[in-house]
């Protein structure tokens, strides 16, 4: 039988607090810039050690705290934030529980040091919530807190941390999402004595995303600034062909608080919808300005969370932003230049274009390939038997390689097929050896945001083994000397941010072998030929022949089916010709 109903004492009432607001480092950092904002920062410094575990330290310049309220801070639900649950209607401020400061102490050591203008400083020196040390310092307004030894008091807590590049990847990634929502504010990250990520703070909003995602991408980006039914949404968006795998570069903030909000996100897919391939994400970077009235942000214990009063106002702000501003900046077509045509039942129009792409009727005999010059290994390739009497007939939208064989009729898809060959070819499937590196003439730059820099750096000798030769140059940058052959003519930079951003998704959880397995499915499909390249008779030829040889011709990395055939026997069913 349980024992008798007893009040917990304040120790462990803050140690359970802490576990809902006190996860990992970022978890930290995310509740000691928020603190920082409210008292009016206009810079502020994260310096992390051992990502996090031995030290983090969260310094502002904000208008600091006299004695009693620095020692009040420390107390639970002690808040200058809110008086009343009336004013949870209205929150205007990034913190109001007043939980954060007493959870962090009470499974850290906790060092305040804090000061009004003119004033002394008040420093307190906290031993997983017990109070060890008071006194009085000099400085400069402020606050400063330290946090060492995290979760030293709950080993349990401790030991389900992420590997040093997930956790320092967290932190970087969330402080540059504050970076983003306070551009008016100067961000400094570092990791020990190097520089992790720094924002000028001088209120440009496209600056400081310079500063998070690098200059390169920010370029890219187009403006935002529309208000719908009251609520204003400003700030970027990237071209459609400016994708993700991800969600990693879509930034999301209300009333300056970053937030993950599955209505604001479907909105962005809307805005997005046939212009971005499957599974791909658009990049944006979106500030809502809505009546605090208006927003319950008491959702979550982080606070990420938000639910708007009219969710399908917010809803339709951000997608009709989204739209106009592409629609603004040329960076999609417009549908009022001509009418939509009718849509023929079962698809037939479209069938009927695609076979008028086919090749001239006059050049099909010309594209006979013999089954001997493709000489595939009967005993490891069945894919043989459709190479039998193989007639190349010519494209489909570019798209399609259509074929007549001794069993029928085959459509090969040229992108699928390509990425089949080049994944087989990178993992070392195909006979060859090492992976072909071209080195280029001069090295080149290529920058990315800091938290995906981070997880690349880890990953350099598996990006060698697909032909890729880095070297970290500064911050953000790294020099690329050598590529693969295959995407030597290709936009290799794009296939490497990819890369860098799938990494980061996995943050460290997956096996080497794994990531290694999604370098070679991402780098061969990035690679690949297209959907909508026109290919030679030699070129499509050559495609037939390399999948020939490979150890699935049937199916991409990815699971897709390569190939489509019809039987003669079916089409003599089908015309009714048995």
């Amino acid at each position: 039988m349980p024992g008798r109903v007893a009040l917990l004492d304040s120790h462990t009432i803050n140690q359970i607090a802490a576990g809902e607001v006190v996860e990992r480092p970022a978890s930290v950092v995310k509740e000691l810039i928020e603190n920082a904002l409210d008292a009016g920062a206009t810079r502020i410094e994260v310096t992390l050690e051992e990502a996090g575990r031995s030290l983090i330290r969260v310094c502002d310049n904000g208008c600091g705290m006299g004695p009693e309220d620095a020692e009040a801070a420390l107390l639970r639900h002690a808040t200058s934030k809110i008086r009343s649950a009336g004013d949870l209607r209205r929150v205007a401020t990034l913190g109001f529980r007043g939980e954060a400061l007493p959870s962090i102490a009470s499974v850290s050591r906790l060092g305040l040091s804090t000061g009004e203008d003119g004033a002394e400083r008040t420093a307190l020196e906290f031993d997983f919530g017990t109070l060890k040390e008071r006194r009085a310092t000099a400085g400069p307004q402020g606050t400063d807190v330290t946090v060492r030894d995290l979760f030293g008091n709950t080993p349990a807590r401790l030991k389900f941390l992420k590997s040093d590049t997930s956790e320092t990847s967290a932190v970087a990634e969330l402080t540059g999402r504050y970076a983003v929502a306070h551009p008016h504010v100067a961000f400094i990250l570092r990791f020990g004595e190097k520089a992790g990520l720094s924002t000028p703070g001088t209120g440009d909003l496209l600056e400081a995303l310079a500063g998070v995602w690098g200059a390169d991408l920010a370029r890219a980006l187009a403006e935002v600034d529309s208000t719908v039914s009251g609520i204003r949404v400003q700030g970027f968006v990237g071209p459609p062909h400016l994708n993700r795998p991800n969600r990693n570069h879509q930034l999301l903030f209300v009333n300056g608080r970053p937030v993950r909000s599955k209505t604001l996100f479907a909105a962005v897919d809307a805005a997005f919808r046939s212009l971005t391939p499957e599974r791909r994400y658009a990049v944006v970077a979106l500030c809502l300005s809505v009546n605090p009235a208006d927003v319950d942000v008491n959702v979550s214990p982080t606070k990420s969370e938000v639910k708007f009063q009219r969710e399908g106002t917010a809803f339709d702000a951000v997608r009709l932003a989204v739209r106009s501003s592409l629609m603004e900046h040329g960076l999609m077509p417009s549908a009022a230049t001509g009418a939509t045509p009718p849509e023929t039942p079962h698809g037939m129009a479209s069938a009927a274009a695609a076979l008028a792409t086919l090749a001239p009727a006059e050049t099909v005999a010309e594209l006979f390939v013999a089954p001997s010059e493709l000489q595939p290994r009967q005993e490891r390739f069945p894919f043989l038997e459709l190479l039998d009497d193989l007639r190349v007939m010519g494209q489909a939208v570019n798209t399609f390689i259509v074929a007549s064989t001794r069993k029928g009729i085959v459509i090969i898809d040229q992108h699928v097929a390509h990425e089949r060959v080049l994944y087989e070819y990178l993992c070392g499937l195909k006979a060859g050896g090492a992976v072909e590196a071209q080195s280029l003439l001069s090295p080149e730059t290529v920058q990315f945001d800091r938290s995906a820099a981070i997880a690349l750096t880890e990953r350099l000798e598996d990006l060698k083994g697909v032909g890729f030769t880095l070297e970290p140059f500064g911050q953000q940058d790294f020099l690329i000397r050598t590529v693969p052959a295959a995407a030597a003519n290709k936009d290799y930079k794009s296939l490497l941010r990819e890369v860098a951003d799938e990494l980061l998704e996995t943050g460290g959880r997956e096996k080497a072998q794994d990531i290694r397995e999604k370098i070679w499915i991402m780098s061969a499909c990035r690679m690949a030929v297209k959907a909508g390249d026109p290919l030679s008779v030699q070129e499509m030829e050559r495609l037939i022949r390399d999948l020939a040889e490979t150890e699935n011709p049937y199916l991409c990395p990815h699971g897709r089916p390569i190939t489509v055939t019809l039987t003669y026997d079916e089409l003599m069913r089908r015309f009714k010709r048995t």
